[in-house]
């Protein structure tokens, strides 16, 4: 198992591997049967998605607001004193009016010839609000020593987007340093042998799906065969 070492500038800053919550922004906790509202953790491919890596908590005791009006970016919070730290206060800063920035002075090390990567929250996707905030994608390769800080996309012109004590705000996921692969063309006999594949599920579906089977309060139909599926290929990897 790989590890990855923190240093925090603020101990309410609380890194921890991301979860989903329920109820709350992955949504309710309603079961797989008939007449269910459809949950994105009803996904096994968005869940591990959502679960692959670090999560980051908005550290202070107020709201930030973050509003454009008239083309203009506007950070309105109750900022009170600077702490005696001497960090930048207010710690987020317009950046062109199309980005903000947050000093965010957090130190993740991880293992040689890997990186981080900032992105959104997952809730992010979930937000029928518009009002989270969108973390600029950046990758801080390993010999870095400390995320100075961290951008975000502006909202739009009369949105909002706001920060609230203890919610997570970014998500952080451990990769490669190098995308070292190339795209190709599969072979005849690679997407033959893919396209049976395919095709095997298909014609199986009845049976993989036995007993799952339910439609949503939307008239979807959804059935297990992508977890069953899963779960056979977790314990074969478990025992090869």
């Amino acid at each position: 198992m790989d590890t990855v070492k923190f240093r925090l500038n603020d101990a309410r800053l609380a890194p921890r591997r991301t979860k989903l919550e329920i109820p709350g922004w992955a949504g309710n906790r309603e079961p797989r049967s008939d007449g269910s509202r459809e949950q994105v953790w009803h996904c096994v491919p968005f869940s591990e998605g959502a679960q692959y890596g670090i999560e980051l908590f908005y550290p202070y005791d107020f709201e930030l607001h973050v509003t454009t009006k008239d083309g203009r970016l506007q950070l309105d919070a109750d900022w009170g004193e600077p702490p005696d730290s001497g960090v930048q206060w207010p710690p987020f800063r317009n950046f062109g009016d199309a980005f903000y920035t947050y000093q965010i002075l957090l130190d993740l090390k991880v293992e040689k010839g890997m990186a981080i990567r900032t992105e959104p929250h997952p809730r992010f996707y979930t937000d029928r609000s518009d009002t989270v905030p969108i973390a600029v994608p950046a990758l801080v390769r390993n010999w870095w020593p400390m995320m100075f800080f961290t951008v975000f996309k502006a909202p739009a012109e009369g949105r909002t987007h706001i920060f609230r004590p203890n919610e997570p705000f970014a998500q952080i996921i451990v990769i490669p340093e190098e995308a070292n692969f190339q795209l190709e063309q599969m072979g005849e006999e690679e997407a033959a042998e893919r396209e049976l594949q395919a095709r095997r599920i298909y014609n199986n579906r009845p049976k993989l799906a036995a007993g799952t089977e339910w439609t949503s309060s939307s008239d979807t139909v959804f059935d297990g065969t992508y977890r069953h599926l899963h779960r056979a290929a977790k314990e074969k990897a478990r025992n090869d």
